[in-house]
């Protein structure tokens, strides 16, 4: 859920820029009454079963579940753990004995940050039991637990419930993934059935990083415990954050050119502005070239990779990016603290917001009329934070609940939400499992830690440190780079026949879908094959007929595009989710399947993406958590845009600026 942002839409500081010299967190798995003794086995389910009557709060009838911590298997570490919270979808399918259900998928659910919790999945998203605004609990009618048995698992180790000793923390993806193995290896042991059903592997935002490692490590092993048959990804961090959080910004205005009030000077400002910065390519099918690598320098703004123009005009002054230097707005709620974790430190998210206020007071001028050949001299190439401070101070309803704003306690972003664009309520709703997780009625009944408070998410110490140096591979300190072997990745899963979901929500800033579909088509190869060989434009329906979003399927590899769903798509079109969860991550529906005479199940509409944007709907909402309402301009204002539009996108069909 999380992409646990250093920044969150360009809001908040590194949490990693922190001078923290003090001793990690050290925590450790508590003994229950009646844990068994020697090594897992099917003995230890009694152990684990959650009994629903001590859940406070939860008056509706719950599937058999299964809750605790078991070991990660790390040398030297027996207190690194991995928190679980495992659901069946039929009364006895979890507890099946070692032959029985071969056939009978069964489901892992991750979320990101680096440091979010996954049961920030469970109960925002699309577990059996949600909370609501209030703090109470509610049913959730639209679970992906109600097909197939779900678990949720807190990791890598310190995150959520998880435990880790004060110098076990990972120092590396490649140790994430061979921690999950380990945790994998003694879940089976308890629940043996699930070493021989198919599993789908799925995650959102940083599980993109996340689950390729574990992909990785599986395909290393001899005897993998699992046998993985799918992966899904949400919103996934599957490419460098400048790249997922810059680039797509001209893609964002022409989805919600409400950011900008439909204003066609400003658009031409920041069309050049992309241009300048070398963001500016089309995608074309088949691909003639790849994506760039783009990183923007932390002195200048300016991409290292000479993307940007590099004339003396061109180029702005030197300074400090600063609180300018959004880090992905947390490819989570995660998806938590920083953007790509939503909710990050507080304290380190009050202190940015400060930062940017000054500024922003300082700052109030429109861009009209300023496109002149030149990049600008503060923003540079952080064209996402440009974006944000134009809505905040120049389009209503951004404007009137000015300024953005952090919650103390779920760290929800208001009213510029990045998870949610149309979302201008300030403040968000309050949706807080913390609560509920940390009753001790709660902790007892899940077999949770004593030794550690859940949280929503954690600034994740890789390599037990949180100050790392500044060439790290990423502003989260993770050392490992997510998109190192995505071919390599892809060549394994073709060779498996394992299929490979990459889906997006259309209204997410944070991992925005022009990111992760432009790395999937021109950075990736598989089936022989760079990315895809026809644009996808094909719309998926729910049972009645309702548009949902669009699907494109070639050769093992699938790109969804959600219309109407945020970071979280479970959390903000769970009906479009479930939906997508059945037919395409559960099921195996061919719509959008290229077949071999190039025709497309289910055929193409190519009205349907005009410049590869999905419009967004006319009307922003706004108001507060509890008293809302819609706003909508002028039908001659959207009208306007759309003809404006028209031309856009019919100038770049007859000569695109670039192919890659």
């Amino acid at each position: 859920m999380l992409l646990l942002a250093a920044v969150t839409a360009g809001v908040a500081l590194s949490v990693y820029a922190q001078n923290d010299t003090g001793p990690l967190p050290n925590s450790f798995p508590h003994d229950y009454p009646g844990k068994p003794n020697g090594d897992f086995s099917p003995e230890w389910q009694n152990y684990f079963a959650v009994e629903n009557a001590l859940l406070p709060n939860v008056s509706f009838a719950l599937n058999r579940n299964y809750a605790g911590s078991i070991p990660v298997n790390r040398t030297n570490h027996p207190n690194d753990t991995l928190f679980f919270w495992a659901f069946e979808h039929q009364n006895g399918s979890l507890t099946a004995a070692e032959d029985d259900l071969s056939d009978v998928p069964w489901a892992i659910w991750l979320n990101g940050g680096p440091g979010a919790s996954s049961m920030l999945g469970l109960l925002l998203e699309n577990g059996p039991l949600l909370v609501t605004e209030s703090g109470e609990l509610t049913a959730n009618n639209l679970s992906w637990a109600n097909l197939v048995d779900y678990v949720w698992v807190d990791q890598p180790v310190g995150t959520g419930f998880s435990t880790a000793d004060s110098d076990g923390y990972i120092a590396d993806e490649d140790q994430m993934g061979a921690d999950f193995l380990g945790f994998l290896a003694n879940l089976v042991k308890v629940f043996p059935s699930l070493a021989h059903r198919p599993l789908l592997l799925t995650g959102e935002s940083y599980a993109g990083t996340y689950i390729p490692y574990i992909t990785k490590a599986l395909f290393s092993a001899q005897n993998p415990p699992v046998k993985l048959s799918k992966i899904a990804m949400g919103n996934a961090a599957i490419t460098s954050l400048d790249v997922s959080e810059e680039v797509p910004t001209l893609s964002l205005i022409e989805t919600y050119p409400q950011l900008i009030g439909y204003d066609t000077e400003v658009y031409e400002y920041f069309k050049e502005q992309s241009h300048l910065c070398g963001f500016d390519f089309n995608l074309t099918y088949p691909q003639n070239g790849t994506f760039p690598s783009i990183t923007l320098n932390e002195t200048t703004g300016l991409p290292i990779s000479g993307n940007a123009s590099e004339s003396a005009a061109a180029r702005p002054q030197q300074r400090s990016r600063g609180t300018a230097h959004a880090v992905i707005k947390s490819m989570l709620r995660e998806s938590g603290g920083s953007k790509l974790a939503k909710r990050s430190s507080t304290k380190v998210s009050t202190r940015a917001l400060e930062a940017r206020e000054v500024r922003r007071q300082e700052w109030k001028r429109d861009l009209s009329g300023r496109a002149n050949g030149t990049i600008d001299p503060w923003y540079a190439c952080e064209l996402s934070d440009e974006l944000m401070d134009y809505a905040l101070n120049f389009s209503y309803p951004w404007s009137a609940a000015a300024p953005e704003a952090v919650d103390g306690v779920t760290n929800a972003y208001a009213p510029f939400n990045p998870y949610d664009l149309p979302d201008a309520r300030n403040p968000e709703p309050n949706l807080d499992p913390t609560p509920f997780l940390n009753d001790n009625r709660t902790r007892t009944a899940l077999h949770a830690p004593t030794s550690k408070n859940w949280t929503l998410t954690v600034d994740y110490p890789f390599n037990n440190t949180l100050n790392f140096p500044p060439d790290i591979a990423n502003p989260f300190g993770d050392p490992s780079t997510p998109s190192a072997f995505l071919s390599e990745l892809a060549t394994n899963t073709t060779a498996a026949n394992i299929p490979v979901i990459i889906y997006s929500g259309n209204d997410d800033s944070v991992v925005a879908h022009f990111a992760s579909e432009s790395q999937q088509h021109t950075n990736t190869t598989f089936g022989g094959i760079q990315g895809f060989t026809k644009k996808p434009q094909t719309p998926f329906t729910d049972d009645d007929g309702n548009f949902l979003g669009v699907v494109h399927q070639e050769r093992g590899w699938s790109y969804i595009l959600v219309d109407h769903a945020g970071h979280e798509v479970a959390e903000y079109n769970p009906q479009a989710a479930l939906v997508m969860f059945r037919e395409f991550i559960l099921g195996a529906n061919q719509t959008g399947l290229v077949q071999s005479d190039a025709s497309v199940v289910g055929g193409e509409d190519p009205t349907l993406l005009p410049g590869d944007v999905l419009a967004g709907p006319t009307s922003i909402l706004y108001g507060s958590d509890t008293v809302t309402s819609l706003y909508a301009f002028p039908s001659s204002t959207v009208a306007a845009w759309e003809s404006f539009f028209s031309t856009v996108v019919a100038a770049e069909t007859a000569s695109p600026t670039s192919s890659a």
